[in-house]
Order: C-alpha cells, then sequence, then structure tokens
C-alpha cells in the first residue's frame, strides 16, 4: 500500500476560494480511480490549510493518480499553491 500525508497550503483568500471551486471534483475523481482506498482532504483550524490523506492499493496505482492529477482541472488551478506532502510505502 502506498499512503500520502501531507498538507495543500494556501497564502490567501483567492488561493482558498480556488481550492474550494476545484476540490469536489478533484475528490469524486480520485475517489473513482482504480486502486484508490481512501482520499480525503479538509480544510483544517487555520482556513489556508488544507490536510490531505491518500492511500492506494500500490505504487502503480499511485503513479496512475498522480499522471491523472497533473493532467487536471485541479492542477493548472492549483499548481501554484504549495503543498508538503510524505509518502509511505506499507507491506
Amino acid at each position: 500500500m502506498i499512503r500520502l500525508s501531507g498538507h495543500v497550503i494556501c497564502t490567501n483568500e483567492q488561493d482558498v476560494a480556488i481550492v474550494r471551486d476545484h476540490l469536489d471534483k478533484h475528490i469524486r475523481l480520485s475517489r473513482a480511480e482504480p486502486g484508490c482506498l481512501s482520499f480525503e482532504v479538509a480544510q483544517t483550524a487555520d482556513p489556508l490549510i488544507w490536510s490531505v490523506e491518500e492511500s492506494f492499493v500500490n505504487q502503480a496505482a499511485f503513479d496512475a493518480h498522480q499522471t491523472r492529477t497533473k493532467a487536471s482541472s485541479w492542477f493548472a488551478a492549483t499548481a501554484h499553491i504549495r503543498r508538503e506532502y510524505r509518502v509511505f510505502s506499507e507491506d
């Protein structure tokens, strides 16, 4: 299993609005991907920071998710927003 844990860190309310505008579709598409076990993104107590928790059955499923995401409207709209992630392999 591959697990990603981290944060999307907005710098202002405009970035928060961009995340909100694109997040539902991104979550829906990610959860529908083959091999996605869980996909959660939630605003934290700090309204500029979103927690991200993902898990996929294996590296191939995670890589396919990353490829799809980089070609998505989510990525195009949010590419400028800082991300801090750690990826873990759990066998």
